[in-house]
């Protein structure tokens, strides 16, 4: 370990992977403050898709981010293009750094970032491997880290294995004040002023197989139970189907769907009274910014893998045979989330009022 360490220290110019969606990216944040922490003197590159670039804007440890489309992410859309693939490795080799990080969820394996790295000349690789890769990792953790570990402490115990001390495990981001003044602009524009409570609703994800179809019902009688307006977000690709939405929720509802860059989202977040939302990047914002929610997670990954951990929030899932599926798309009828739109309210009306504070609870209906 001390060998390990004393090569780590010498380490100025750091690059950590993290290729995947905007939630993935905010859960390496704790990580990647540790580094700095760890290693003051040091730069920090963040790699991220082009699909987490706005997350990483959100870090504060972060020296310079780097968005690329990488091969080894692609579901098989990118065409065959091997200079491509020479660029990204040019493109490192001009940085010169001295070390990667490569951050993977359970699924993943580090070999193929590590070899791009090994070929861009890093001499320090260090990722968490799932199978034999050879040399293109220099470090690795000594054990595996268990199926049902928090992906948070996953990537906490990649720089832990290298002799990095973490004083701060929870999430935390930081909303530029251009995105906070925006995201309070779009809000006055639809009758919302400075400081006005509303419920934040951001009812869609990438994934079918994780997308609550009754947000509808839900958002009609909390709205009429509290008073409250609900404030309804999303992607740009969301608005075609965001109108039949609005008209289930009727009056109170209002849109910005496909108005907001993430940091503006984050910004509405951070101003909600409470934020309804599936397991997706809000879900990781929300509890980052410690606000009351309500999450309709999905049968499709395990709870303790994702999460949140330091915010008032409540999980709503029906338990099924088949969970956890890691599918994409799902052949019962999101069985796992069959959840009663009063049950959403109830652990609405819940937060609201102050209960369930302590910690993240799940509340599991019978199959």
């Amino acid at each position: 370990m001390s060998e390990m360490r004393e090569n780590w220290e010498r380490a100025r110019r750091i690059l950590a992977l993290r290729l995947d969606n905007l939630g993935d990216v905010v859960m390496t944040g704790p990580a990647l403050r540790a580094i700095k922490e760890n290693l003051p003197e040091a730069h920090l590159t963040l790699m991220v898709s082009p699909a987490g670039d706005g997350a990483a804007r959100l870090l504060p440890w972060v020296d310079d981010v780097l968005a690329w489309r990488s091969l080894w992410q692609d579901l098989g859309e990118l065409p065959f293009a091997p200079e491509r693939e020479m660029g990204l490795i040019r493109t490192l080799q001009a940085q010169a750094f001295d070390a990667a990080i490569i951050f993977t969820s359970f699924s993943q394996t580090p070999h193929v970032a590590a070899y791009a790295c090994y070929l861009a000349g890093i001499p320090l690789r260090l990722g968490e491997p799932k199978d034999f890769g050879g040399a293109v990792l220099t470090d690795m953790p000594p054990s595996p880290t268990p199926l049902e570990a928090h992906q948070v402490e996953r990537n906490l115990r990649l720089i832990e294995s290298v002799g990095m001390v973490v004083q701060d495990r929870s999430l935390a981001i930081r909303i530029p004040a251009a995105d906070q003044f925006s995201a309070t602009e779009a809000l006055a524009r639809r009758g919302l002023p400075p400081g006005a409570p509303y419920v934040l609703l951001t009812p869609w994800t990438s994934c079918p197989a994780r997308t609550y179809t009754r947000f509808g019902a839900a958002g009609r009688q909390l709205m009429r139970t509290t008073g409250l307006p609900i404030v309804v977000a999303g992607a740009a690709h969301d608005r075609d189907r965001s109108q039949a939405l609005l008209e289930e929720l009727g009056p109170g509802a209002v849109s910005v769907v496909g108005e907001t860059s993430f940091g503006e989202l984050a910004a509405l977040v951070t101003a909600a009274r409470l934020v309804l939302t599936n397991n997706t990047a809000t879900m990781h914002l929300a509890d980052a910014k410690r606000r009351p929610q309500v999450v309709l997670f999905a049968g499709t990954e395990l709870e303790q893998q994702w999460a949140p951990r330091h915010g008032p929030a409540r999980l709503l899932r029906r338990a099924t045979l088949c969970q956890p599926c890691f599918g994409f798309a799902c052949p019962h009828g999101l069985a796992c989330l069959d959840i009663e739109p009063e049950k959403v309210v109830m652990a609405a009306l819940d937060l609201l009022q102050g209960r369930s504070f302590a910690a993240p609870s799940i509340a599991m209906e019978a199959s």
